[in-house]
């Protein structure tokens, strides 16, 4: 009986998962490892005290056919948000255009964009299958060949407490996160250089995001604090995105605001600390909805690598030879829907 192969993911978000599922189904076995708590990436969402946030990815379009037909073996996680909501502000907070130009429905995973990732992670829970595992709070900081294997490779990682630990024993590799994080991984060993090269022309920018919480909102008569609208874009210099976490299906009531600055004023502010940004984004984002009320809830996050400016211009990349691939939304763009075929073309380029 022929070995199954062993692939290794680093990466748990929308393509790493994508790739995962679909090694799995054609009888792989897999290992993903994701340096944070929880799978998800930038559809991952955040706690506070007020309900939920999406912090990362604010909602997904469907376009492909193949990603109509994977999201329909859940039909029960994703919701429409109506698009109708979503306006276009200038600079001073007034609305100069009223919904989206192709009018396509917008979804959302309930009860948190995170959920859709979460389910379609549960095949790689090893008490599950013992064909495959899940492994969170691992950070991995170099890809070579096993010491005991030439053919195979091995990665070395960092999880908490300083611990550190070598995984080895895999026939391929699959890079399924960030544009920067994988370029430093791939230049991290010679034989994987061809394909850092073809990445070169790749751009992407960070993001602050501002969360902000309103629970005096929720009292008789009142609803909702400023505008009508649930979610604009807005060219204020400062601010590009703007959402009502509370408008959205399946979430808690509590008056709840994700804001998301503009990838030239993130660039700007890279360095800055997170009460430094926190102040400036809640005042452009008062000048915008008229919302002036004390928050009970401030926090900020930055993501170093959230949106493509300068794409690859493939879906992903696959060096048969080597046993190595690269795939992510980067590759196509930024949508949640750009991760999935990146990480479902990725997989099966491999079977």
């Amino acid at each position: 009986m022929t070995p199954t192969r062993h692939v290794a993911i680093i990466g748990a978000g929308m393509a790493g998962i994508t790739c995962a599922r679909t090694l799995l189904q054609a009888g792989l076995r897999v290992t993903v490892f994701e340096q944070e708590s929880c799978v998800g990436g930038r559809m991952s969402s955040t706690g506070s005290p007020f309900g939920n946030f999406d912090h990362g990815a604010q909602y997904f379009t469907v376009r492909d056919a193949r990603f109509a037909q994977a999201l329909q073996t859940t039909p029960q996680v994703c919701k429409p948000w109506s698009a109708i909501t979503v306006q276009v502000l200038d600079a001073l907070g007034r609305v100069v255009a009223a919904g989206l130009p192709t009018r396509e429905p917008h979804w959302v995973p309930t009860p948190s964009m995170a959920s859709l990732l979460e389910l379609w992670a549960q095949p790689l829970d090893h008490r599950v299958t013992k064909a495959s595992a899940l492994e969170l709070l691992t950070h991995v900081v170099a890809i070579e060949r096993d010491a005991l294997n030439a053919s195979q490779w091995q990665l070395r990682t960092t999880g908490t407490a300083d611990s550190s630990r070598v995984f080895s024993g895999f026939d391929d590799v699959v890079l399924a996160i960030p544009a920067p994080q994988a370029l430093a991984l791939l230049q991290s060993h010679k034989n994987t250089t061809a394909l850092a090269t073809r990445m070169a022309s790749v751009s992407v920018a960070p993001c602050w995001t501002l969360l902000l919480a309103f629970p005096q909102a929720v009292q008789p008569g009142l609803t909702t604090l400023g505008p009508q609208w649930n979610a604009a874009r807005s060219t204020h210099h400062r601010i590009a995105w703007l959402a009502r976490e509370s408008s959205k299906p399946g979430r808690v009531a509590v008056e709840r605001w994700t804001i998301q600055a503009s990838a030239a004023w993130s660039a700007e502010h890279a360095g800055d600390d997170a009460s430094r940004v926190s102040a400036k984004l809640l005042k452009a984002f008062a000048e915008i909805t008229g919302i002036r009320a004390e928050p009970a809830y401030v926090q900020a996050h930055r993501w170093n690598a959230a949106q493509t400016m300068e794409p690859l211009g493939e879906s992903h990349l696959w060096d048969g030879k080597l046993s190595v691939g690269v795939c992510g939304d980067w590759c196509l763009g930024h949508r949640v829907e750009n991760a999935f075929v990146s990480g479902l073309e990725l997989a099966l380029s491999m079977v």
